[in-house]
C-alpha cells in the first residue's frame, strides 16, 4: 500500500508542470500554494488524493480567471509524514519557493514541527487534517474534525445500539493517536463505560500482535482505535481480522479512500467523518463527477482528508479576495469571516479558527464503500483555541 518513488516523483512532476502551465490574460507572478504532504511515509496512502484535490481545485480557479487576475500555481513537497521531513519541506516551501500560503494535511508530529516556521515566516497555513485537537497558532486555521465532533457519535453508538459497556482502546504513539484516545478515554467514563485496556504502538511499528494478545485477553465488548492515518490503519486491521477479533470495532483514523483500499478486512468497521462519497448534495456530485472526468482510471477515492483540501484552496480563495491581497494580515483575518459552500456543505472557520461541521456515522461495507447511518449538523468543534480571536 505504500507509494513507490516513482509515483511519488511522478506526482511532483506533475505537480510543478500545473504551475508552468499558465493562461492568457494573467499577470506575470502567479499566487502560489505550497502544499507539504506526505508522499513518503504514514501518510503515503492518502496524500496522492489530496495533491488531486489541490490540483482539481486550482484548475477550476484558473479556468475561471484566477484571484485577483492571477493565476494560482502548486508548490508540491514531500514531508515524509514526519517532523524532520515537514522542517525541511516547510523551510523549503516558506523561505526558498516563497509560497503566499500553505494547505495540506499531515500527521501531528509533522504540523508541530512545522509550525514554529510558519510562524517564522509568517505565513498563512489552512490544516486540512483531522486532528486531536487544541493546536493553536495566530497563522493557522482548521477546516477538519476534532475529537469533540467525532468520537461521541461513535461511543454512544456502541453503547446504546451494540450493548457496550468495556471498551479496549489502540493508537499509534505520538499527539494523534495519544490525544484521540484520551478524549475518548474520558468520553467513554463520563458515559458511563469502563477502558479495560489502552495500548499504543510506534507510528512506524507494524507488528501489533502482543496488543492483540492483550485485547484478547481483556475480552471488552468494543474496540476503539485511533492509529497515523494511512499504512497503520492496513496493518493493525489485517492483523485484528486474522486474529478474529469481531467485537465492535470502531475507527478514528480510517478514511475512505483507505478503507477501500484494505478490501474485505476493513469490512464492518465503524467511522465518524465529515465527508463520505455518499452524501446526496448537488455540490457533491458536481465535485465527484470533476474528480472522475480530471483524473479517469487515476482517480483515487475521494475522503475525508482529501475533500478539506479542495475546500481550503477556495477558502483562501475567498479571504485574498475578501482582503483585496495576498498579505497575510488582512488574509488572516478574511479566513475567519469567509464561507465556501463545497461537498462537504457551507464551511466557515470561524470558531477559534476551527470550524462547525456536520459529522456523519457511518459502517464500511464489504467494496468499501461507507453507509451513512446518521448524520449530526454543525456539530460545534468545542473550545479549541480561547485565546485566538476570530
Amino acid at each position: 500500500m505504500t507509494m513507490s518513488i516513482r509515483s511519488a516523483s511522478s506526482l511532483l512532476a506533475a505537480a510543478a508542470m500545473s504551475t508552468i502551465l499558465a493562461a492568457p490574460g494573467f499577470a506575470a507572478d502567479p499566487i502560489k500554494i505550497g502544499v507539504p504532504v506526505g508522499l513518503s511515509g504514514a501518510n503515503s496512502v492518502v496524500a496522492p488524493s489530496v495533491v488531486q484535490s489541490a490540483e482539481l481545485a486550482v484548475e477550476e480557479i484558473n479556468a475561471k480567471g484566477g484571484v485577483l487576475g492571477r493565476k494560482l500555481a502548486l508548490e508540491v513537497a514531500d514531508d515524509a509524514s514526519g517532523a524532520a521531513g515537514a522542517q525541511k519541506a516547510f523551510d523549503s516551501l516558506v523561505f526558498q519557493k516563497k509560497v503566499d500560503v500553505l494547505i495540506s494535511m499531515e500527521t501531528s508530529a509533522a504540523r508541530n514541527a512545522a509550525l514554529p516556521i510558519v510562524t517564522r515566516g509568517k505565513t498563512p497555513y489552512i490544516y486540512t487534517s483531522f486532528y486531536e485537537g487544541k493546536s493553536c497558532s495566530p497563522f493557522m486555521y482548521v477546516n477538519a474534525w476534532v475529537p469533540e465532533q467525532q468520537v461521541p457519535p461513535i461511543v454512544d453508538y456502541f453503547n446504546k445500539e451494540k450493548g457496550a459497556k468495556t471498551f479496549f482502546l489502540i493508537g499509534s504513539d505520538y499527539a494523534f493517536g495519544r490525544g484521540m484516545l484520551a478524549f475518548t478515554k474520558g468520553y467513554i467514563e463520563k458515559t458511563g463505560g469502563k477502558v479495560v485496556g489502552e495500548e499504543y504502538l510506534p507510528m512506524d511499528g507494524t507488528d501489533w500482535t502482543p496488543i492483540i494478545s492483550k485485547l484478547k485477553s481483556a475480552a471488552p465488548s468494543a474496540l476503539i482505535t485511533s492509529t497515523a492515518g494511512g499504512a497503520p490503519n492496513v496493518t493493525l486491521t489485517k492483523q485484528l481480522r486474522a486474529a478474529g477479533v469481531a467485537i465492535p470495532y470502531g475507527n478514528l483514523a480510517v478514511d475512505e479512500g483507505t478503507a477501500k483500499g484494505m478490501g474485505t478486512d476493513a469490512d464492518g468497521i465503524f467511522i465518524s467523518a465529515s465527508y463520505v462519497t455518499g452524501i446526496d448534495s448537488a455540490a457533491n456530485k458536481a465535485f465527484l463527477a470533476a474528480m472522475q472526468k480530471k483524473f479517469g482510471a487515476d482517480l483515487k477515492t475521494p475522503n475525508d482528508l482529501s475533500v478539506p483540501e479542495y475546500e481550503a484552496v477556495y477558502a483562501y480563495k475567498a479571504a485574498v479576495e475578501k482582503a483585496g491581497s495576498t498579505d497575510a494580515t488582512p488574509v488572516l483575518k478574511a479566513l475567519a469571516e469567509v464561507k465556501v459552500d463545497g461537498p462537504r456543505g457551507s464551511i466557515s472557520m470561524s470558531q477559534q479558527h476551527h470550524a462547525p461541521l456536520t459529522m456523519y456515522l457511518g459502517q464500511v461495507q464489504p467494496d468499501g464503500a461507507v453507509k451513512v447511518i446518521k448524520s449530526f449538523p454543525n456539530v460545534d468543534a468545542g473550545p479549541q483555541c480561547p485565546n485566538l480571536k476570530s
